[in-house]
């Protein structure tokens, strides 16, 4: 029963899914960034940034250290970054998220752990601002 609970803990948001077009394996570590329209499984570290049109599942064994934007985004593993979902952030109950969230969907399970900022507005409607420092009088 275990075993096949783990093969689907991701079913709800995958089943539509037919194939991850890229894959980083346990035991290596991919420095760079990743573009374009694809489905990527992290299983491995990725140290870098994406900006993808389609769905990043970052398992319980997989880490990624920068920003994460892409479609859909699953945690399971660990992210040191801000994720940026223009769909739906699902965080597992073993993930760890260290940066803001911002999705116009946001679940977190029971027992994940996350320190950063909540943004739940449309992903088009993020605005950055630059703080406006005075110029000191003499």
């Amino acid at each position: 029963m275990q075993a096949l609970e783990k093969t689907h803990r991701f079913r709800r948001t995958l089943d539509s899914l037919i194939r991850f077009t890229s894959s980083v394996g346990e035991d290596t570590v991919f420095n760079g960034s990743f573009n374009g329209g694809e489905n990527i499984v992290v299983r491995g570290l990725v140290q870098g940034e994406s900006d993808i049109q389609g769905i990043v599942v970052v398992t319980d064994t997989g880490r990624w250290h920068g920003k994460l934007t892409a479609d859909v985004v699953i945690v399971a593993g660990k992210v040191e970054g801000d994720i940026i979902a223009r769909e739906k952030i699902e965080v597992h109950s073993m993930a760890t998220i260290l940066g803001n969230l911002h999705s116009p969907i946001i679940a977190i399970e029971t027992g994940a752990i996350h320190d950063g900022r909540i943004d739940m507005t449309s992903v088009d409607q993020l605005k950055h601002f630059e703080e406006k420092r005075e110029s000191s009088k003499i």
